[in-house]
This record gives C-alpha cells, sequence and structure tokens, in this order.
C-alpha cells in the first residue's frame, strides 16, 4: 500500500546555483501574475461585452484552468518574456505556475460555495518579491542524483547537507517514486520538499505499536502542553519550549535593529537576514519538539483520546493568542493522526462540547463555574480534581465507554 509523504532537505548551493535558483523563484513568480492578469483582463472583457448586451455564450471565456493558462504563456512568452528562452530557464517552472495560480482560483470557488472546509479563501492577489521565493517541478523532473545531491532542471546537480539514503535506497528498489518538488528560501537559505509515494508497510511493521501498550487521553494546554493519563493510572506531563517566547527579547532587538537600517541598503538586508533567521530557528526548535512527540506517543500507546478543540476561536483571545500559536496545537494533532495511522495506533476525538474539565470523573456533575484560572477543583461529592489530570482521565473514560480502547 503506497503512502503519499513529504522529504525535506537542505541544500548546499555554491553562488552561482544559488543565483540561479533565484531566477527560477522569479519567473514562477512572474508566470503567477501573467496568469493573474490574463484571469482578471478576461473578466473585465466580459464586464464590458455585458454592458453592451453580447450574450454570455458570446462572452470571452476565462482561463481559469492550467491547461488554458499554458496556451497562454507559450503564445506569448517569446514576445513578453524574451529572457526566459535566452537564459535557458527551465520549462517545468512555469507549467507548475500555471497549476499553482489555477489552483488558488479552484479553492476561491469551492471557498465560496461551501465545497472547502476551514476559513474563507479570497481571490488571488499579485505575487510579490517580498512573499518569499519558491517554485515547483512536477513529476520527478527534480529528484535525487545520489544521497548527497540532487538534479534540478536548469540548475544542474545541486549538493545538500544531509544525507538522503533513505530515500534514494527505495527509489532504486522500486518502493518508492517522486511525484513532485517544492525549491523555497527560507532565511538564506534553500531547501527542497519531495512529495513521494512510498510503500512503508515493511517501515510500519517494524515500528507497529505494541499490542499491549497502553491507552491515554491527553488533556492539552497553555502551562502544561499535555497531560497524559494511561489506563494503568499512569500520568505524564509534557512541556513544550515554548521557542517563540524565549526568542522574544531577541527578535524585537533584531527588529528594531532592521527598523534603523536605510532602505536598499546592504546593512538592511543583512539584518533582515538575522531576522529571518530568529524566526526560523522558532519554527525548527517546534517542530523538532512536535516531531519527536508525536511518533513517540503513535508508537507506544495502542489508542489515544483527544479533544476537539476550536483552535481558530481560542486565538482570538489577545491573551493567549500568541502563547496557543507558539505551542501549535493544530500541528500537533495533524501529525498524531497521520503517524497513529502509519504505526497501528487509534486516534479518537471527543465532540468539541466535551466538558472534559468541568466533568468529576468520580459522580459525573459538571461543575458549570469552573473557570480558565481554576487548577484544581473541589466537587461536591468531595473528590479534589487536579484540571488537567481530571480532563485526561475523563477523556480516556470517554472514548473506553465508545468501544475504541479495546
Amino acid at each position: 500500500m503506497t503512502t503519499r509523504q513529504g522529504y525535506r532537505i537542505e541544500l548546499a548551493p555554491t553562488p552561482a546555483q544559488a543565483a540561479r535558483l533565484g531566477q527560477h523563484a522569479g519567473l514562477s513568480r512572474v508566470v503567477e501574475n501573467f496568469c493573474l492578469e490574463k484571469v482578471k483582463a478576461a473578466l473585465a472583457q466580459r464586464e464590458a461585452e455585458r454592458s453592451y448586451g453580447v450574450s454570455i455564450a458570446d462572452q470571452t471565456p476565462v482561463p481559469w484552468t492550467a491547461p488554458a493558462l499554458e496556451r497562454l504563456w507559450r503564445v506569448q512568452h517569446r514576445d513578453r518574456y524574451p529572457w526566459f528562452t535566452a537564459e535557458g530557464l527551465s520549462s517545468r517552472v512555469p507549467k507548475e505556475a500555471c497549476r499553482v495560480r489555477a489552483a488558488g482560483f479552484t479553492s476561491f470557488f469551492d471557498s465560496r460555495s461551501g465545497a472547502r472546509k476551514g476559513a474563507r479563501v479570497g481571490f488571488p492577489d499579485w505575487r510579490k518579491r517580498k512573499h518569499g521565493s519558491r517554485f515547483r517541478y512536477d513529476a520527478d523532473r527534480a529528484r535525487p542524483a545520489h544521497p548527497r545531491a540532487v538534479h534540478l532542471p536548469g540548475v544542474g546537480k545541486v549538493g545538500t547537507r544531509e544525507d538522503m539514503t533513505w530515500l534514494t535506497g527505495r527509489i532504486a528498489a522500486g518502493t518508492a517514486r517522486v511525484v513532485g518538488a517544492t525549491v523555497k528560501q527560507t532565511a538564506g537559505r534553500w531547501w527542497v520538499s519531495f512529495q513521494i509515494e512510498t510503500d512503508r508497510t515493511e517501515v510500519n511493521q517494524a515500528r507497529e505499536v505494541p499490542q499491549d501498550a497502553p491507552a491515554c487521553g491527553i488533556d492539552v494546554g497553555v502551562k502544561t502542553f499535555a497531560t497524559i493519563v494511561d489506563d494503568d493510572g499512569t500520568v505524564t506531563e509534557l512541556h513544550a519550549p515554548k521557542p517563540l517566547k524565549a526568542a522574544l527579547r531577541r527578535l524585537r532587538r533584531a527588529n528594531q535593529s532592521l527598523s534603523r537600517k536605510a532602505v536598499g541598503s546592504a546593512n538592511r538586508a543583512s539584518a533582515f537576514r538575522r531576522v529571518a533567521k530568529l524566526h526560523l530557528d522558532v519554527a525548527h526548535q517546534r517542530a523538532d519538539f512536535l516531531h519527536k512527540t508525536t511518533t513517540t506517543l503513535a508508537r507506544t500507546k495502542r489508542a489515544i483520546a483527544v479533544e476537539t478543540l476550536n483552535i481558530a476561536g481560542m486565538t482570538r483571545n489577545r491573551r493567549l493568542s500568541r502563547a496557543i500559536s507558539d505551542l501549535g496545537f493544530g500541528e500537533f494533532y495533524r501529525q498524531l493522526g497521520y503517524k497513529a495511522d502509519w504505526y497501528g495506533a487509534q486516534v479518537w476525538a471527543a465532540d468539541r462540547w466535551f466538558p472534559s474539565s468541568r466533568l468529576c470523573g468520580n459522580c459525573g456533575t459538571v461543575n458549570a463555574a469552573l473557570t480558565l484560572a481554576d487548577r484544581a477543583w473541589q466537587c461536591g461529592c468531595g473528590t479534589i480534581h487536579d484540571r488537567d489530570t481530571n480532563a485526561a482521565r475523563n477523556l480516556l473514560t470517554a472514548m473506553q465507554q465508545a468501544g475504541r480502547a479495546a
């Protein structure tokens, strides 16, 4: 059974290769803006034709799809963008840029019709240099050349800062194949993310959760990232590093230094890279903690009961929004879900309105007066509860009653 997953590796380009990567990122931005220009021009033309009474069937068609946008690019790029051919840039980048733009239009219409879940998506806007440098290759045009280098069309063979034996070995054995690649620059460093289809059966079986592993309930919070209660009564507390909170002072100073530099100067560019590096370090620390935590849980717990949180609503609390975002609850649940599928664990999510913290695990009474500041409370039956431990235990009990922890 094949599974789609990502494989991200940092590149080690030479200065000439880094400049070439920047050219392809600029090409992708130009093509995306070209596509948006053509769509907006067609919409304006249709509006004019409508005012003249032209029937809908006879109005100018709008190139919403990737093939239609690609045809326009192929026809017009020789005259409008002669540097594309002169510089010998990869033809695969415009193809994927058209697909990205078409996917943006589809997401906009699906969001308006209700077919797309989540927050409302606006109409695609112009892509600017400040939005970051990135571009895509389709299929396996970009692929590992050997364990320490990747082949990128239009750029050449680029070294990597890490070994890719895990991926190259599976490609050689026929158990994995590259289906796409995204190259992106962050904080002055270049990364390639391969989207691969791989057979994880052997890996998952070797790391499968034991059948006698405990079931558990997990309550997440700001003070204690996760309180875990196993079905044998063991209570474990996990504390997140809170990397943004730790880096706030350095970020403030770096941003102050950036604001004092002259626009367009080399000093400003250097200060901007320092700010970007701090943000990248924060992101890496958070990702490292979340990946290690979710992998451990998925490989050591046969069943996991969690809450269903309205994270978007929680972040609207201006006093807690930064702390909640720093913890990454949404990413924690996402990673836990797919890793549980890999290793044979089960994840059970309680209903959003399940009163895990307010419910007395002894008598079943709901404490409606409980506030967020109450870390411990006493029920009318005399039981004294630690808020987080009680919530985790109630989640575990609810999963067992639902028959999901057998």
